[in-house]
């Protein structure tokens, strides 16, 4: 039986462990598999195998049983996955339901989550700006959370790495606020959008510039991406159904099949990780202990060094839950801070209005993205009485008038005669949240899910700052839009939209300079258990303006690389 035991515990061990398959845990299972490491990648969820799982990818609208719709009795039943924008009939399967699993609310907080193997990352809006040193310089400049232990120097050539090979379309815009990248060819700003360009750029001298929305879709493939399997973008913009083509960035259609290839990686799909085994004599974590999502079956498995990419509130519960004699609070929580300096992007609040030029023009087809409007508030300087600022996207179509009057032949005739009306312009604010100690999660002590393990407890409000930063979106984009020439001005602002349904949620685990006021070092290593690294949203210090994925991504390669270079000599 001894030698069984020892086969067993042979087959459950590695040199590196994964915990998720999301954007970033499939960036860290592609560095350390190419690195050489025999690597285990757990996933709470299903498996989702690239364009085989995709059900939905192909249908015509007639062909779903609600036209697309989300049945009463379905969204009833889901009152969380049913506020994001993207849980329809088409999409519905990658989200998961509310009611299986549950967490504790102590504030209103809409935690959007997605367990399959790729997480989010094929859920997600595919936005894709880099950060600035303007960004990494504003904890410290502003004094509102610990400083950053890297900057945009550090960051930089991982950006340009990470963007090679995902594949990110944009324009070289020159701006110092949102640095330019290594870019596939754009996608073009409609006449509108261009005309509202122009404007910007003549009234505010520059200052204020409205851009193309760089992301994350094959706009020309480049020989890295055919040797991925993936082709061009065919902007259907049904991009929530996972695309077949592989046009956009997942880890389904990119990091994960690449890794697979190297015949380094485990995938374990219904792999519920508990808890990180620490051990005391060694003061370094030997494994994870994982439940298998069906059977509720306990089994350990053990590696080198442990990647915790679980999304970042569940990273946070993961680290939290892993107890024991050194670390009574959480893994690496000497300082009592797992948990607390949550932040997130504030989306709560929308302005539209209309053109009522270029009439004799329209578009033709789909866009799978927007223009986008660059953080100008503070950003060189504090000139407003809010800390931080906001970015925006912007979009434009034409209005379309239906004549839905008449019976039998008529009503057809009149439904498919196209009436254009004015453009129609829209724009969603990006608010950077600060974070405070009082935006936290937590463990309940009471309550579990359905694998024993303590529910999570979210407690994340809005604060002055936000409210303060609302009040000036309003005010300086409807100055923006009047000088532009824009009519019918609207502002929409939503105090009843929780914080949660931008799923940018960050921080918890911040990275840091000093032990005693952060958890990860300048290589995302707990500061005290260095074999453990957090890159998923759980390791940022602040959040900036601009859509997270693409510096989670940077991060995740940076630090796996230095994680094989630490092992190879031995310091892990």
């Amino acid at each position: 039986m001894a030698f069984f035991n020892i086969d067993s515990i042979k087959d459950r061990t590695f040199d590196a462990i994964v915990i998720g398959s999301g954007i970033s845990g499939g960036w860290s299972a592609k560095e350390l598999t190419g690195r050489g490491l025999r690597t285990l990648v757990l996933e709470r969820g299903r498996d989702v195998k690239h364009i085989k799982d995709y059900p939905t990818t192909f249908k015509n609208p007639w062909e779903f049983p609600h036209l697309g719709q989300i049945p009463k009795e379905l969204r009833d039943a889901n009152p969380i996955a049913s506020r994001c924008y993207a849980f329809n009939e088409d999409a519905a399967h990658f989200f998961i339901k509310d009611n299986e699993h549950p967490y504790v609310q102590e504030k209103p907080f809409d935690w959007i989550r997605g367990y399959q193997v790729g997480g989010k990352s094929l859920m997600w809006a595919r936005g894709t700006q880099r950060w600035s040193q303007y960004d990494f310089d504003g904890p410290a400049r502003d004094g509102f959370a610990v400083e950053w232990p890297i900057n945009y120097a550090d960051i930089a050539p991982w950006y340009s790495y990470v963007e090679k090979f995902a594949g990110i379309s944009g324009n070289k815009d020159g701006l110092a606020q949102l640095p330019d990248g290594e870019f596939l060819p754009p996608h073009e700003q409609s006449c509108v959008e261009k005309h509202f360009t122009q404007q910007m750029a003549k009234h505010y001298n520059n200052k204020r510039p409205v851009i193309i929305g760089r992301c994350a879709h094959l706009t020309q493939p480049q020989p890295i991406h055919i040797q991925q399997g993936r082709g061009q973008c065919q902007n259907r913009a049904l991009c929530q159904r996972g695309c077949p083509y592989g046009g956009y960035f997942s880890s389904n259609s990119s990091t994960l099949p690449w890794a697979q290839k190297t015949g380094k990686m485990t995938l374990r799909p219904d792999s519920v990780v508990h808890s990180i085994i620490f051990d005391e004599k060694k003061n370094k974590a030997t494994g994870v202990r994982v439940i298998d999502a069906h059977t509720k079956e306990m089994t350990e498995y053990y590696a080198k060094i442990i990647f915790v990419n679980a999304s970042t509130l569940n990273t946070n519960l993961v680290l939290l839950n892993s107890t024991s004699n050194r670390f009574p609070n959480g893994l690496g929580n000497d300082n009592g801070l797992l948990g607390k300096y949550i932040a997130f992007h504030n989306f709560r609040t929308t302005i539209s209005a209309e053109y009522e030029g270029f009439l004799d023009t329209t578009t033709e087809g789909n866009r799978p993205n927007s223009s986008y409007i660059p953080r100008f508030r503070n950003v060189f300087k504090q000139e407003t009485d809010f800390l931080r600022g906001y970015a925006a996207g912007f979009g434009s179509s034409r209005m379309m008038d239906t004549d839905k009057s008449g019976f039998g032949e008529s009503l057809k005739a009149n439904l498919t005669q196209k009436k254009y009306g004015n453009w129609f312009v829209n724009s969603h604010m990006m608010g950077e949240t600060i974070p405070k100690e009082t935006n936290l999660v937590s463990l309940d002590s009471d309550l579990k899910d359905a694998w024993g393990i303590p529910q999570l407890k979210v407690s994340v409000a809005y604060d002055d700052n936000d409210e303060k930063m609302i009040a000036d979106f309003h005010q300086q984009m409807t100055e923006m839009l009047t000088i532009a020439g824009f009519k019918n001005i609207k502002t929409n602002d939503r105090p009843d939209k929780a914080p949660g349904l931008d799923i940018h949620e960050m921080g918890g685990v911040r990275m840091g300079k000093d032990p005693k006021t952060s958890l990860l070092n300048k290589w995302n290593q707990l500061h005290s258990c260095q074999n453990v690294f957090v890159t998923d949203g759980a390791c940022m210090t602040s959040n900036s303006t601009q859509n997270p994925s693409l510096t989670f991504m940077a991060i995740t390669a940076r630090a796996a690389n230095h994680a094989v270079d630490e092992l190879k000599k031995k310091n892990l």
